[in-house]
């Protein structure tokens, strides 16, 4: 009888270089193919809004790629630590294989269900495929992980090559033993009354197929124009690929070989290391939150405790979210963000800056509201930028740092293209007044700021 391999998607929703699907082919026996919905273990957090509708379109078309090379996708909702086992009984499984996830959480998770499953007689395998540089192998000379983003980078250039990409799956054999699995449309992952995806629709269409479009499109036609134009709000130089790489439609080891392949020379190829080294600022997020799991709820230099946060406006708050400021680059921000489920980098550094510097809101509470509306929302690089503009987190020169929303704007939206698209209303005789004073609420920010550097 055979005894099928059962490969547990996760973060990794894709059939070209991973590393998972690789060892059940080579095992060369029937493969289940198991997504498990886990809202339900301690301590794993719940996704947000848009990232529950890309995650719908992203199981569809994996299931859809599964089914045109010979299998299915097996859909199972519950505790991770109960529902793997029970599917590789149900099955038979003499296998069990997954890429390796980094949150504390999932890390005690699968390193239970390793234990589990071998004490059933059955083969585990783990393996690296959604990050170039597992985080325990970047250590300083003292053995310490890094907190600077420059001496880590530094570091990873000293380790050997990331490997190239494994091949897609062109077939996949299917299990033809009966196993009840759920459908996906009862999941609820897509909103219903009010829909308020139809940005979402207009913007993206999830899945490899589109990832993999969108990554040579980039190479072709935008790589060059990297470096010049990745800071300008409206440029259109910067990937979009960063919701591919969150929900594992592209592993990091396809973006790095071929941009690797596009490099070209001269300025081509300084634009290309500067793409690169985005890649790498990724990687040091994950290295930062793995060895410190608690990012997303816990200031990361924690002196920073003694910040004297006020009592929440929640009608700050409010206003913020909404988009509805009064100064122009942040609410243009806040509507791109409503409306697409993203924000061009930078102008996350402005709006951001803007709530807990000049609205002095903790920024916990801009990072929740980030996690509901993104969907490249990832749980390493969400809450470590949040606390990298907060000034609590892994920077070489922490809270003093404040965006100056109008600089921006004059800076990298001089001709107001982007502020034209999403907040129009300023370009007009009479714009909005802004609900705080920049200069004055920055010094108010600063002073509070003191009172951590002077022990509180």
């Amino acid at each position: 009888m055979p005894s099928p391999s059962l490969v547990w998607f996760r973060d990794d929703l894709r059939l070209t270089d991973n590393p998972a699907l690789r060892a059940a082919l080579d095992r060369d026996e029937p493969i289940v193919a198991l997504y498990v919905l886990d809202e339900e273990s301690d301590g794993v957090r719940l996704i947000g809004g848009a990232a529950r509708w890309w995650l719908h379109g992203s199981l569809a078309s994996l299931a859809e790629r599964l089914e045109e090379r010979g299998s299915t996708l097996l859909l199972r909702r519950g505790k991770a630590a109960e529902v793997v086992p029970a599917v590789a009984d149900e099955v038979g499984a003499g296998a069990v294989f997954w890429n390796r996830r980094y949150g504390g959480v999932e890390r005690d998770i699968d390193a239970g269900l390793k234990e589990k499953l071998r004490g059933d007689g059955i083969t585990v395998a783990s393996f690296a495929a959604n990050l170039l540089y597992e985080p325990w192998t970047v250590r300083t000379q003292t053995d310490k992980p890094y907190g600077v983003y420059s001496p880590f980078a530094r570091a990873v250039q000293k380790h050997p090559a990331p490997r190239p990409p494994m091949p897609e799956a062109r077939k996949v054999p299917g299990f033809d033993g009966h196993v009840d699995g759920d459908d996906l449309g009862a999941w609820g992952l897509l909103p219903t009354t009010p829909d308020w995806a139809g940005g979402l629709r207009e913007t993206w269409e999830p899945g490899e197929p589109a990832a993999k479009a969108r990554l040579k499109e980039f190479l072709d036609e935008d790589l060059g124009d990297y470096s010049k134009y990745r800071d300008e709000f409206a440029g259109g130089a910067t990937s979009n690929l960063s919701p591919r790489l969150r929900w594992g439609e592209l592993s990091p080891y396809q973006v790095w070989h071929d941009t690797i392949e596009h490099r070209g020379s001269g300025e081509h190829a300084k634009s290309a290391g500067g793409f690169l080294s985005e890649l790498v600022w990724r990687e040091f997020a994950w290295h930062v939150t793995y060895h410190s799991p608690d990012i997303a709820t816990v200031n990361w230099r924690r002196n920073f405790d003694a910040f004297p946060w006020p009592k929440v406006n929640r009608a700050h708050l409010e206003t913020w979210q909404q988009g509805k400021t009064g100064v122009a680059v942040v609410d243009a921000g806040m509507r791109q963000l409503w409306h697409t489920g993203v924000m061009h980098n930078r102008v996350r550094m402005v709006t951001a800056s803007f709530l807990i510097k000049n609205l002095l809101i903790d920024w916990r509470h801009g990072e929740q509201w980030f996690w509901d509306c993104l969907v490249d929302a990832d749980a390493a690089s969400n809450p470590f930028n949040w606390q990298w503009v907060a000034g609590s987190g892994a920077d070489a020169a922490p809270y003093f740092r404040v965006f100056n929303p109008e600089t921006q704007r004059k800076k990298f939206d001089s001709h107001d293209r982007y502020v034209r698209e999403w907040a129009p209303e300023y370009l007009g005789e009479n714009p909005p007044e802004p609900m705080v004073d920049l200069g004055e609420t920055r010094k108010r920010a600063l002073d509070a700021y003191a009172q951590v550097r002077h022990g509180g």
